[in-house]
């Protein structure tokens, strides 16, 4: 009876077990199919993003195709618009010009017509002039963003000289002024036709907003103008947090009419701007970067800091002489230093930094642009809105950290089209000071970087590569350059130098000092190059010992290359950069040559200046790359001791060449610190 009962519960726990397996086996099925739909609907998922982005592709292409054949047309460079005649009448009776530059009535009547516009347009080729006439064709008022306090005072004050009704914002303005200026963005019959504000007042403020909000609901609100606007973006070489706020403005007024101005924005930059002040409909406009009266030149900088200021005083005492002019260098302590020689040679000269107070830094502007002072010295603070038309020279003291910098700043010179020198002393020493400070910014060593290609570089127009960094469509040659750069200028042949022998010479004296673990500075790895005394031999000459100049280029190149990297540590005090292998170090160097543009400097154009610091070679303006020792036949500075050994090499290398005093430096000219054997 109970093996019966056993044998019942076994049977019925089978039963219900294949039932549970059964449906299990169901629910398999089901979970198959609802598979094999999820990789049918993520498949089809697929093909619709890609269908999607085919689309926003085709999309974006034909929207660009419409502005491009819109502009092709003509359609703004007319001048039969019902504002056209009015616009003509006050350019002469307001702004006292005669003819519009090139792509200002293009401009005007793409804002006038209600469209949105970026504007790329050289420093000094009339940008302002693009809003402020509209601001008199149009009732209401145009609010115009800028980065700078005494940017917007100098514009409001010139604008109410000209007549034309200003004013400005900022933290510093008077309650009665604050109180006159919201009153007249309500009244329609205020004659207030442009409002400056910073971009910290369009993000931080909400009483500014609601009553910007106020003045647009009673169509006071004409247009908005932002001035700088690649400092909307993180590509950009000025990048300002509070510009990224910006594109609330087209939120909250979208049939307002934007207008974006800016000197210098790649591609990709002004293809983050468009996104970021939601203008992606905007139509683009860019005049050529090609600024004709502009002479470029990369000069070799001494090491010797009085030998490099008697070269600036020379210069200044030269064809300089009693010139308008700009030095700018890379610290507060350089403008200071550099302003103290020049005085002591009886040069007026005044420093500019952000240590002096705004006071201050006013005046010094006022006593330059009236010419009471002949130069100013300044660090990077002394920039946007400079206005001064008759600026003959800007020198760079050191590198710009970024070809957008260095083009914006020299770009100060020659505004009223008449001819002016650029000219940027180039060190090693002055690289990896940048690159300590630049490599904590998102996109700072990569444009260092391509700011160090452009000085390295020997045989390229210096136009066709600034055309090529901003994206423009150049064929420049050296017939559309005219010979205003030093590299179109040189008539010596540039040769081909195989570097491969070089970088693995570097690479051994990398490797023994890692393997004493020891760290090594960019200085200091030209110096254990030195010690194996590198050479080089052209087709058709002798071998020729390669000269501290052509070491220190070719380890730039290198770093640019890849070969070399840099290593930062931090210090309480600075920021200190080693070298080490780079990325492309372990590859082969027996299967591809390495290549190095190299131009010797024997015959060539650009000489040594003479003591008047003018050009000793008639059309020449300096000494230039070409004439820095390249392929000079010369004394190594190093040693024939123990090389990486220890310190007696370096003892036996001081001993030998020892530089002259300072007091025989300075009867020594204009040249680099000579070398005399003991």
């Amino acid at each position: 009876m109970a093996s019966t009962s056993k044998s019942s519960k076994t049977e019925n726990a089978q039963t219900q077990l294949q039932g549970v397996l059964d449906e299990l086996g169901q629910v398999e099925m089901k979970l198959d199919g609802v598979r094999k739909r999820i990789d049918s609907l993520v498949q089809q998922q697929d093909q619709l993003l890609g269908k999607k982005q085919e689309l926003k592709t085709k999309a974006d292409q034909l929207q660009t195709l419409c502005q491009k054949l819109e502009t092709a047309r003509g359609d703004f460079q007319k001048s039969d618009f019902s504002w056209s005649e009015e616009l003509h009448k006050l350019k002469k009776s307001k702004f006292g010009i005669k003819t519009l530059r090139s792509m200002q009535e293009q401009v005007i009547n793409t804002t006038m017509s209600g469209r949105d516009c970026l504007l790329v347009m050289p420093t000094g080729a009339g940008k302002s002039l693009c809003f402020q006439l509209p601001a008199l064709l149009k009732k209401g008022v145009t609010l115009v963003v800028s980065p700078l306090v005494a940017l917007m005072e100098d514009q409001t004050l010139a604008m109410n000289e000209l007549g034309v009704p200003a004013a400005m914002l900022s933290s510093s303005t008077p309650p009665e002024q604050l109180k006159a200026t919201n009153a007249a963005m309500l009244d329609d019959n205020a004659p207030l036709r442009l409002l400056y504000v910073t971009p910290e007042k369009i993000a931080k403020s909400k009483r500014f907003m609601a009553q910007l909000q106020k003045c647009h609901l009673k169509g006071r609100l004409a247009r908005i103008a932002i001035d700088e606007v690649h400092c909307c973006s993180q590509w950009g070489h000025d990048f300002r947090p509070d510009y990224k706020m910006l594109g609330v403005l087209k939120r909250q007024f979208p049939e307002v009419p934007v207008l974006g101005l800016t000197a210098t924005a790649t591609a990709s930059v002004l293809e983050d701007v468009k996104n970021l002040l939601n203008m992606q409909a905007c139509i683009i406009l860019r005049s050529s970067y090609n600024r004709a009266n502009l002479l470029y030149q990369i000069c070799d900088k001494p090491s010797n800091q009085a030998i490099f200021n008697e070269k600036i005083v020379n210069l200044l005492n030269g064809r300089f002489k009693h010139k308008s002019g700009i030095i700018y260098c890379l610290s507060k302590k350089n403008t200071e230093d550099v302003t103290e020689a020049l005085r002591k040679s009886n040069i007026n000269a005044e420093p500019y930094h952000a240590d002096l107070s705004a006071s201050i830094r006013s005046a010094v502007h006022g006593r330059w642009k009236k010419g009471d002072t002949q130069v100013v010295v300044a660090t990077i603070a002394f920039g946007m809105g400079i206005d001064k038309p008759d600026v003959r020279f800007v020198i760079h003291h050191s590198i710009s950290k970024s070809l957008e910098n260095y083009y914006q700043e020299s770009g100060r010179a020659g505004r009223d089209d008449k001819p002016a020198e650029c000219l940027l002393f180039f060190h090693m020493s002055d690289v990896f000071r940048q690159s300590g400070m630049v490599m904590v910014e998102q996109t700072g060593l990569q444009k260092l970087y391509t700011m160090v290609a452009y000085c390295i570089d020997q045989h390229r127009c210096r136009r066709k590569i600034q055309a090529e960094h901003f994206d423009e469509e150049s064929s420049t040659s050296k017939q559309q350059c005219n010979g205003m750069c030093d590299n179109c200028k040189q008539k010596e042949k540039v040769h081909d130098v195989k570097l491969n022998e070089y970088i693995s010479t570097l690479l051994e004296i990398l490797k023994a000092n890692s393997k004493k673990e020891t760290r090594i500075t960019p200085l200091k790895l030209v110096d254990f190059w030195l010690a194996k005394k590198p050479f080089v031999q052209l087709a058709g000459g002798k071998p020729s010992l390669l000269s501290r100049l052509d070491c220190e280029s070719i380890l730039c190149f290198l770093l640019l290359e890849g070969f070399l990297k840099e290593d930062f540590h931090f210090t309480p005090y600075a920021t200190i950069t080693y070298i080490l292998p780079g990325p492309k170090a372990n590859g082969s160097l027996n299967k591809d040559a390495v290549i190095f543009k190299y131009r010797p400097s024997s015959g060539s154009e650009a000489t040594d200046m003479d003591a008047t610091g003018n050009s000793k070679l008639k059309g020449s303006f300096g000494e230039g790359r070409g004439s820095s020792g390249w392929g000079k036949s010369a004394p190594s500075t190093g040693s024939q001791g123990k090389d990486l050994k220890g310190s007696e090499g370096q003892a036996a290398k001081r001993k030998r060449e020892v530089p002259e005093s300072k007091t025989q430096a300075k009867k020594g000219g204009s040249g680099d610190v000579k070398k005399r054997k003991v």
